[in-house]
């Protein structure tokens, strides 16, 4: 989600949270609430920076999650997704997208765009 989006979503982005609590996720860092903010990293070109939705661990190893609803530039989102897409490859990490009713086909559509088709979004 970008960060136009997330104002307008906090309510799903706790749901998200509280669903990976109870799947025995731990040490959430989320850019919400109470959370610890996760590490950003900046673009060279443009100056944007890119911080993931929520960043967890499972069993040692660390889960970057991204929350996909219907977005106003979705050219940003899948320039990020790729990122850490990419950046989750190169740390042996995982990447994992989250969406909800409504937003099936928008994320199966962008998933289809970048070549990600492998990856299975979690529905809640």
């Amino acid at each position: 989600m970008i960060k136009l989006d997330k104002a307008d979503n906090t309510a799903f982005l706790e749901k998200s949270i509280n669903h990976l609590e109870t799947q025995g996720y731990e040490n959430i860092k989320a850019d919400f609430g109470d959370y610890e903010t996760p590490k950003s990293y900046i673009r060279k070109e443009t100056g944007n920076k890119i911080t993931p939705d929520i960043v967890a661990l499972k069993n040692g190893r660390k889960y970057f999650f991204e929350i996909s609803l219907k977005s106003e530039k979705p050219r940003l989102l899948k320039s990020k997704w790729l990122f850490l897409d990419t950046l989750s490859r190169m740390n042996s990490n995982r990447f994992r997208i989250i969406t909800t009713k409504g937003h099936y086909s928008f994320t199966d559509a962008m998933l289809a765009d970048i070549n990600l088709e492998n990856k299975t979004p979690i529905k809640i």
